[in-house]
């Protein structure tokens, strides 16, 4: 089963368990989300420490192919990003 968690969820949760207001909720999660996109197209390793790193990576230009045709095209270059869970996130996700 698949469980999308939105901004408003997660602003939820600290207004519950915080007391902020909804508002400032919801702002401090933009807040939180905008520092965290600013990190990463700037090029830098984004580490929630025990959670997980976010890594941006620059790929290049290369020749790509389609594998119906066969036909080849150019793949233009991109930054990709990876996603490594920290170690407390592993033992969560083992139950341990």
């Amino acid at each position: 089963m698949t469980k999308t968690i939105t901004r408003a969820d997660i602003a939820d949760s600290l207004y519950n368990e915080l007391g902020f207001s909804h508002v400032e909720s919801l702002k401090l999660v933009d807040s939180i989300l905008q520092v965290m996109v600013d990190t990463l197209t700037a090029g830098e390793e984004l580490k929630v420490s025990g959670f997980a790193s976010f890594i941006p990576h620059k790929k290049k230009s290369r020749v790509g192919r389609n594998p119906r045709t066969g036909e080849q095209h150019m793949i233009t270059p991109r930054t990709v990003l990876s996603f490594k869970a920290s170690h407390l996130l592993k033992k969560a996700l083992l139950g341990k």
